[in-house]
């Protein structure tokens, strides 16, 4: 499902996958508390899902509001598969997205379904023009209780396996053997985390939570500035992707044109120094 707003100027805001997905979690727990099943059901017994690629605006929305979240890997049968068990554990599922514009709205289709999910949008759209508000208003008020989400999403072509598997061997070697990185230009690195080889630093056996697969090449780099970027490779076309999110804290005063400044910024260290495109022949999305 696709969603743009027409602005005040005349022009139209395109939302990203990872914006819907904001206003689809906070519509899901508003619609859910304004309920009678809110009346029998513990906030901690409800789930709220997303990849792990994806904003983790739903983790934010979780911890203000006390229910519970979870990441997956990329892929709705992932999703799909962690509610289904849930669902038989019997707990309540409220809504799960990636970013690349798949949403589940409720449990009746374990499945992204832009069908539904477009039905669900024309009724929050309703509700916030009853209420005077625009999408863009109400995503200024998502950021301003659950902190300020910005991401950027994107990729080269590379077209060579073995180029491939020289960028991510060099990031799993940056420092010596088995040394990942710790700076990225000039931000310091907190943890890495590495879905191919099953490393995480930032657990205490340093063993991932997710699974692992040697297949696939994915690796996620957590900036001490709270920073999270993600590189791999697409199981279907020659890219290898990025995925970078910048967050504030919840309150936190911050303008979207100085986070966008600064996950830019980031995200040009990230280029420069990991995937190294001129090097490595890399051919930059159009």
């Amino acid at each position: 499902l696709a969603v743009a707003e027409l602005q005040s100027d005349g022009t139209w805001k395109i939302l990203s996958g990872n914006e819907i997905g904001a206003l689809l979690g906070w519509w899901s727990y508003y619609t859910f508390k304004q309920s009678d099943l809110s009346k029998t059901v513990d906030n901690s017994d409800v789930y709220m899902l997303s990849s792990t690629v994806s904003s983790t605006i739903l983790s934010a929305i979780a911890s203000v509001e006390g229910v519970n979240f979870e990441d997956t890997l990329t892929g709705f049968k992932w999703m799909g598969n962690r509610s289904d068990h849930h669902m038989k554990d019997g707990k309540t599922v409220l809504f799960a997205f990636e970013e690349a514009i798949g949403f589940m709205c409720d449990t009746f289709v374990l499945d992204k379904d832009g069908v539904h999910a477009a039905a669900v949008v024309g009724d929050m759209v309703r509700y916030l023009a009853d209420n005077g508000l625009t999408i863009n208003d109400q995503l200024e008020r998502i950021w301003d209780r659950y902190g300020r989400h910005t991401a950027i999403t994107s990729y080269f072509l590379c077209y060579s396996q073995p180029t491939i598997q020289k960028i991510f061997s060099r990031l799993r070697n940056f420092h010596g053997d088995n040394q990942y990185p710790t700076v990225c230009g000039s931000y310091k690195i907190k943890h890495v985390r590495d879905l191919t080889t099953g490393y995480d630093s930032s657990q205490p056996d340093y063993k991932a939570l997710l699974p692992s697969s040697s297949s696939s090449q994915m690796i996620t780099f957590t900036f001490e500035n709270g920073c999270i970027a993600t590189l791999r490779t697409s199981g279907t076309e020659p890219k290898l992707k990025y995925y970078v999110e910048l967050k504030s804290k919840p309150g936190e005063m911050i303008s979207g044109n100085n986070m966008k400044t600064l996950l830019q910024d980031i995200i040009l260290a990230l280029i420069e120094n990991y995937l190294q495109p001129e090097l490595n022949g890399l051919i930059a999305k159009e």
